[in-house]
């Protein structure tokens, strides 16, 4: 199906990213330090009092001038710890240049710096991407004695196992990335990496032979601790009943909840639902919501907010524009109209080819 569309819309499907048999990963974010962060709340709560309130009257960019005048001046008066907020502030607000200059000049009395540093460098934020630089960066926090780096080290082994298991910047090893990753998930340890206790999830379920037991019990330790990419994928696996025994109910519970929180692939997967259970309407206003999505923009945005893999993201918009063409094309909940249901399968072709490869199969065979 996608190749005969490619052609009428000229998309290249052997360029697309999105394509290939492994995860697209993520970094994981700088873990909070709540113990010198609180200690420097409660000296210097001016600061962190603009961040929570953020009067109506007052726009984003002044509270960020605010912000910027008030470290300068903690800066001026000696302040340490202020010269990583200016850095972090700077990352938060995507001036990444700013943000690396600042780190940079830092990273000899900041281990929160050198972290930053490590995920800038391998992803090539405010730079040219330096996998290697990145990884170093890295194995310097996991190495490092200092306490003040106790905070960061399940981070960093992820990151780590990330570079593993990509091959970026150190040899592919899948096994040391599985050990990095075990380490940094810390047997369910909610200080620990959670975004490794999900990944782990997704590992276990992918890798061959499968360890479906495995995948659910870290899924179920990441949706424990939060985690919103293991509260859908639960939802999935107690729909199918890998790894657990399947369970309708439990599954459905986890996939409203997970979509309610703005998991794309929960929603995606909850619009295939109603379409089987022949609610059309429901399906109809669901999967527009869906697939209306902006595809270049909404995808990063979704990604940086719920910390979902934006390739989950794509699926899961790849699926509500397919269900969604097919109620267009046959007029189930909604007036037939061609010309869109053509527009949403394209988009279904774009946003994820193999997925929509899969699911037009089934549509030949008439099992949708």
């Amino acid at each position: 199906m996608c190749s005969l569309l490619a052609k009428d819309n000229n998309v290249d499907l052997d360029e697309d990213p999105r394509c290939g048999d492994r995860m697209k990963l993520t970094s994981e974010k700088l873990p909070k330090n709540p113990f010198s962060l609180s200690q420097y709340a409660a000296k210097q709560q001016t600061f962190f009092q603009w961040k929570k309130e953020k009067p109506d009257y007052y726009r984003h960019a002044n509270l960020v001038d605010t912000a910027l005048q008030f470290l300068k001046e903690r800066i001026r008066r000696g302040d340490a710890m202020a010269y990583f907020l200016r850095g972090q502030l700077y990352f938060e607000e995507g001036w990444y240049e700013e943000a690396l200059a600042q780190f940079e000049e830092i990273q000899e009395k900041d281990h929160q710096a050198i972290y930053q540093l490590g995920v800038m460098y391998y992803d090539g934020l405010g730079t040219t991407v330096n996998a290697e630089k990145g990884v170093n960066y890295m194995k310097k926090i996991l190495d490092s004695p200092c306490p003040q780096t106790i905070h960061l080290k399940f981070a960093a082994a992820y990151n780590l196992g990330r570079a593993y298991f990509e091959g970026k910047g150190v040899k592919r090893s899948d096994d040391e990335a599985e050990r990095l990753w075990l380490f940094a998930a810390d047997n369910g340890n909610p200080k620990a990496s959670v975004k490794a206790q999900s990944i782990l999830g997704l590992y276990y379920s992918m890798k061959e032979p499968k360890q479906l037991e495995k995948a659910f019990f870290w899924h179920s330790e990441a949706c424990g601790n939060g985690n919103l990419e293991s509260q859908g994928a639960l939802g999935l696996m107690y729909f199918y009943g890998q790894g657990i025994r399947q369970d309708t109910d439990a599954a459905l519970h986890c996939l409203r909840e997970a979509a309610e929180r703005g998991n794309v692939y929960a929603q995606g997967t909850l619009v295939e639902y109603y379409y089987k259970m022949k609610f059309f309407t429901k399906c109809v206003a669901f999967s527009k919501r869906i697939a209306d999505y902006d595809e270049v923009h909404d995808i990063p945005m979704i990604a940086h907010v719920t910390d979902c893999l934006p390739e989950f993201i794509s699926k899961g918009m790849a699926m509500a524009s397919f269900y969604h063409a097919r109620c267009l094309q046959l007029g189930l909940g909604i007036t037939k109209d061609e010309a869109a249901a053509k527009h949403y399968y394209s988009k279904a072709c774009r946003l994820s080819p193999a997925l929509a490869d899969e699911l037009h199969s089934l549509l030949i065979h008439q099992r949708i």
